[in-house]
């Protein structure tokens, strides 16, 4: 039998990270957690510039000294992705620490409702960011011998739900990918899991899906059924940094669902 390699999971203190959509909600939350954990530079991505510097004062705010570096582009299109990603090597010598925590801009909507020339874009814009930057970033922590890569995807990806048919299939593609990657890596050390909300309160998301009639009603009922209380960007951001850090150097492939129990996925 071959014996199982040991690997030192690199310390936070040793580690540079980097936040997609890490200008707002669970993405800066998880950049601040990050930086209050004892990660010295952190790279946020965005596509505003002014909320990007806004983002990088908050986080600065949380944790002074910290390395922090606002990268501008747009991780569901390859170029983009290509650039912030060598741009955050290029700063920093390293990308240890990958979490993608980027929103598409579409809502639950039943599936005959949806034009079909959207279909196409709902897809790509909810699961482009997490393959791209996962594939660029992974020869980098194969090479150096570890790290770990957190993405956001939902339960929408696990239990089917009215509304949720086209994200739902970008959210299961986006764990899938991650699972398979996940075994494909572990050689080099390195942990690919993901994170699997329903809905958390407090973001962009949360307003916008409680602001249209079909989907108020419907993450209305969610919210009742979430009696530990429903998720915030804080409950997410502490489950990922957690899985991003030494503490998690055994778990890998896991498709975690965070949602104050409305549902058991």
């Amino acid at each position: 039998m071959t014996e199982a390699i040991r690997r030192t999971p690199i310390p936070f203190e040793q580690a540079s990270a980097l936040v997609t959509g890490g200008t707002s909600g669970v993405g800066l939350e998880t950049a601040c957690q990050l930086a209050e954990a004892g990660v010295s530079r952190i790279a946020i991505v965005g596509r505003n510039a002014e909320r990007g510097q806004a983002a990088r004062e908050a986080v600065l705010s949380r944790k002074p000294g910290v390395q922090v570096e606002f990268l501008q582009g747009d991780c569901n299109e390859a170029d983009q992705a290509i650039a912030v990603c060598e741009a955050a090597r290029a700063a920093f010598g390293s990308v240890d620490i990958l979490v993608n925590s980027t929103v598409g801009p579409y809502g639950p909507t039943l599936l005959h409702n949806i034009p079909v020339e959207q279909l196409q874009d709902i897809v790509l814009k909810q699961m482009m960011a997490p393959l791209l930057t996962s594939r660029i970033v992974l020869p980098w922590m194969s090479e150096k011998g570890g790290g770990a890569i957190v993405n956001i995807a939902s339960d929408a990806g696990k239990l089917t739900t009215p509304g949720e048919s086209v994200i739902g299939a970008a959210m299961a593609g986006i764990i899938m990918f991650s699972r398979t990657m996940a075994i494909e890596a572990k050689r080099n050390g390195i942990r690919v899991n993901i994170v699997t909300p329903s809905i958390i309160e407090g973001t962009a998301t949360y307003q916008q899906v409680m602001a249209a009639e079909f989907s108020s009603k419907l993450f209305g009922k969610a919210i009742k059924m979430a009696q530990l209380g429903v998720v915030t960007p804080a409950d997410m951001a502490a489950l990922i940094v957690f899985l991003a850090s030494p503490q998690a150097a055994k778990i890998t492939g896991q498709a975690i669902s965070c949602n104050g129990g409305i549902s058991a996925a």
